[in-house]
């Protein structure tokens, strides 16, 4: 498989690479982060997972320098905002909300050291709620507001325990001052939502969503439905924003391939056609299986057609094999030019397990 590589990490470190996300600078350069986790990977003061790394390539993604590392930002996206770019996630593994900015592209970033700073609401103490998570999803812009998803994950309980939740900001205000941001209401699963006929699931819950506006104008969330063993749906949740404050309630459930694993939505600025690249589900036996990553497309995020499949296992090992070891996740990515660049949380020829990915790798596809 050919690919560019921007980072290697040895799996017998027992440190694995997590959430990727990736931007293009103004002046040309591609900007990527990530962070670690695992047994081996570094722990702050409450023992959790914490760190992110920061990586340039200013030859157009064939080569990458790492450029600093950033204690305290788990879990986050870079977005770009009125000639600054940002760090939006959250301090640790179920820590609190936390955003950084950079005014000089990547190489030095603010300390969210109080509600002034960048410290937007605050979790609780290791394992105490709240327990606020999420993964590299999109900021919407949306009438002068920036919006963005994150999951309070109760008493720390993956999967049961998440309760969704999106915050919002007017885009011309700090985006680092706490006072400027709201909170919507927290939303957990409720099983009553599950059609009749289905099997008894594994631990539902929903999580790591997308805010994204809808081609009638609503603002929906749309989220991953870990829904074992039924494969391919995903949760919406409609977001409204008016007099009376910001809120989440349940829309209705749909068919989105790759609804298992993370995925991220964007809509193409000329076509107005959705787009995600995620791991579509080619054997039901499987549903975790992520060794097969591709892209889709909607014209009203609730019909999703395959458009092509970008990466797959190639390493000719039994199917049964591929599955447990090689996985091709998490994809970040965005457009540019007449296509798509894309990082990837990449477990292939060598990883523990599909979900200990022992690199991080990019990608380019033309439209």
């Amino acid at each position: 498989m050919t690919f560019n590589q921007i980072k290697y990490q040895d799996p017998a470190t027992r440190t694995y690479l997590g959430s990727p996300s990736l931007l293009r600078l103004e002046g040309g350069d591609l900007l990527a982060t990530h962070d670690y986790f695992g047994p081996g990977c570094p722990r702050n003061h409450e023992h959790e997972e914490h760190l992110l790394s920061v990586y340039r390539s200013r030859d157009d993604g064939a080569t990458w320098t790492n450029v600093t590392h950033v204690a305290g930002q788990y879990w986050s996206d870079l977005f770009a905002h009125r000639g600054a770019i940002y760090l939006f996630g959250v301090s640790q593994q179920y820590g609190s909300i936390v955003i950084r900015r950079s005014e000089d592209g990547g190489n030095t970033w603010t300390h969210p050291r109080d509600e002034s700073t960048g410290l937007l609401f605050r979790g609780g103490y290791y394992h105490d709620n709240p327990n606020y998570h999420c993964a590299p999803v999109p900021v919407l812009v949306r009438d002068g507001r920036l919006y963005r998803a994150f999951e309070d994950c109760r008493d720390a309980r993956w999967g049961v325990g998440f309760q969704s939740c999106v915050i919002s900001c007017p885009e011309d205000a700090d985006l680092l001052d706490a006072g400027n941001w709201a909170m919507s209401n927290k939303v957990a699963f409720d099983p009553a939502w599950i059609p009749g006929g289905w099997p008894a699931l594994d631990g539902p819950g929903m999580l790591e969503g997308n805010v994204v506006e809808t081609p009638s104008g609503e603002i929906w969330n749309i989220l991953r439905f870990h829904s074992a063993p039924v494969v391919g749906k995903a949760v919406v949740l409609r977001v409204t924003h008016d007099a009376s404050g910001l809120r989440q309630e349940f829309l209705r459930l749909i068919d989105f391939p790759g609804g298992m694993s993370k995925f991220t939505i964007r809509r193409h600025p000329g076509t107005g056609v959705y787009l995600t690249i995620s791991n579509n589900n080619t054997d039901p036996r499987c549903p975790n299986q992520r060794n097969v990553l591709s892209l889709h497309s909607s014209e009203d995020l609730v019909h999703w057609t395959h458009c092509r499949t970008l990466l797959e296992d190639d390493l000719g090992v039994e199917w049964e094999e591929s599955v447990r070891k090689t996985g091709f996740q998490y994809a970040d990515w965005q457009f540019d030019g007449d296509g798509i660049i894309y990082a990837v949380r990449t477990a292939y020829d060598g990883a523990h397990n599909f979900h200990d990915a022992n690199r991080l790798t990019f990608h380019r596809l033309k439209l």
